[in-house]
This record gives C-alpha cells, sequence and structure tokens, in this order.
C-alpha cells in the first residue's frame, strides 16, 4: 500500500518536514554566528567602557596642588 494516495500524502509531509527542518537548522547556525560575533564585539566593548569610567574617576579625584610657602626659600 506504498503507492495509495495516503502514503503518497504522507511522503510529501514528510520531506517538507525535513526540508523545514534543514533550514531551520541553517538559519540556527546563521543566528549563533551572528549572535558570537555580537558577544565579541560586547566585550570589547566592555574593556573600553571599564577603561572610560576609570578615567572619569581620576578626573574626579584630580591630585591635591601642591602648596608654595609664602615668602622666599632658598632649596637647593
Amino acid at each position: 500500500m506504498l503507492n495509495s494516495p495516503r502514503a503518497v500524502t504522507m511522503g510529501i509531509h514528510v520531506v517538507r518536514a525535513f526540508v523545514k527542518l534543514r533550514d531551520l537548522l541553517a538559519s540556527n547556525k546563521e543566528l549563533a554566528q551572528k549572535f558570537a560575533e555580537l558577544e565579541r564585539k560586547l566585550a570589547t566593548h566592555d574593556q573600553a567602557i571599564t577603561g572610560i569610567l576609570k578615567a572619569i574617576h581620576e578626573l574626579m579625584n584630580p591630585p591635591a596642588p601642591r602648596r608654595r610657602g609664602i615668602g622666599f626659600t632658598a632649596d637647593f
């Protein structure tokens, strides 16, 4: 009964399911590659942001200015 109309219809459905599965796997592979690329970009951005924040903290806390004494001093 493999040549019955119902068997032919089921065979077509099985083939279509495998085609969809193949397309789904291919699109997931592309999605995984794009996600990995995004993670790499974020890692470099995180390092850049950390550097910027450190620089801002240094600017917020400048070193205390040296105070000069009043009058003439002869430092040799």
